[in-house]
């Protein structure tokens, strides 16, 4: 049987679940923007194909999404170039294959923009789980922003 402490607990990790969530999804529409604008801007201005337009626009994209995410929806100290490169290896499949389906679906007649949309759609899922249970499972909640959090939380 549970008590009544065991219960808030569960509720504000919950709480804390959701917030983290919020956070990674407003920070990852503020790297889509990144992503659309290099995007568009690639697209429109330099002629390119879609596959490199899509391919800048992301790694723009991906580099921002990193550093705040970690920063600040994470909370992690975890070692910068191990965390980067779990990212990487996330991308090194996600990539390939986001690029291949849009340019297939461009190819069939698919406006570029409806294919940028639904494949960030896809990234921003899939990046949150991997980062949330891979890159940063066993480091939340460990930079100075968390520390300095507890340590107002509960007094010196």
């Amino acid at each position: 049987m549970e008590n009544k402490e065991d219960k808030q607990n569960e509720e504000m990790n919950a709480k804390q679940n959701a917030l983290q969530a919020a956070k990674f999804a407003l920070f990852s529409i503020s790297a889509g923007a990144i992503e659309a604008l290099s995007f568009t801007l690639l697209n429109e201005l330099t002629g390119f194909p879609y596959w490199p337009s899509y391919l800048i626009a992301l790694t723009l994209s991906v580099l921002y999404n990193f550093t705040v995410n970690r920063r600040f929806t994470f909370k992690s100290a975890a070692n910068v170039p191990v965390a980067m490169l779990k990212v990487l290896g996330f991308y090194l499949l996600f990539t390939p294959l986001s690029t291949l389906a849009g340019h297939r679906a461009e190819a069939a007649g698919i406006n570029e923009y409806i294919v940028l949309g639904v494949t960030m759609v896809c990234n921003l899922l899939l990046e949150f789980l991997f980062c949330r249970f891979v890159v940063y499972r066993d480091s939340m909640n460990t930079n100075d922003l968390a520390l300095k959090k507890e340590i107002n939380r509960t007094g010196p």
